[in-house]
C-alpha cells in the first residue's frame, strides 16, 4: 500500500533554534529519508516553499477565486510531504518513530486508494508514479 505523509508545523515550530541545531535537524531528517529509501519504503519526499508563496484555488459554489498566500484554515501549515510504501497502517506509522522532525510536526498518513480511475491511464494500466 501507499501512504502519502503530511508534515504539519505550527509557524512557530522552529522557533529558538539556533542556525546550526537547523543544519542538524535536516541532515538527520536526509538520514532518515535515506535509511527509508534502503529498505524499499520511501518513493518520494520533498518539504514545501514557505507559504508566503502559495497560491489557493477555489471553484466553490461555481465561481473560481485565487487566493495568493500565506492561507491557512489552521494556525498549522503543511511543510512537507514523504511518499511511503508499506504493508499497512501500522508498518507505515512505525516508520515515524525515529524521524528526527517529528518532534516539530504533526504528521498525518493516509492511504492512497487504489485501483480507481485518477490513477490509471487509458487502456486500464496504471500510470507510474514516478
Amino acid at each position: 500500500m501507499k501512504f502519502l505523509c503530511l508534515f504539519y508545523f505550527a509557524p512557530d515550530a522552529f522557533a529558538g533554534v539556533s542556525a546550526e541545531e537547523m543544519v542538524r535537524i535536516d541532515d538527520a531528517t536526509i538520514d532518515h529519508d535515506r535509511k527509508l529509501r534502503a529498505a524499499g519504503h520511501l518513493l518520494y519526499a520533498s518539504p514545501l516553499v514557505d507559504v508566503a508563496e502559495e497560491t489557493i484555488i477555489d471553484r466553490r459554489p461555481v465561481r473560481m477565486s485565487q487566493i495568493d498566500g500565506p492561507y491557512s484554515e489552521s494556525k498549522e501549515v503543511v511543510g512537507g510531504f514523504v511518499l511511503v510504501e508499506a504493508r499497512d497502517m501500522d508498518e507505515a506509522r512505525a516508520l515515524f518513530a525515529d524521524d528526527p522532525i517529528a518532534a516539530h510536526a504533526r504528521i498525518q498518513i493516509r492511504a492512497l486508494r487504489d485501483g480507481d480511475e485518477h490513477s490509471q491511464t487509458g487502456g486500464g494500466r496504471p500510470e507510474p508514479l514516478l
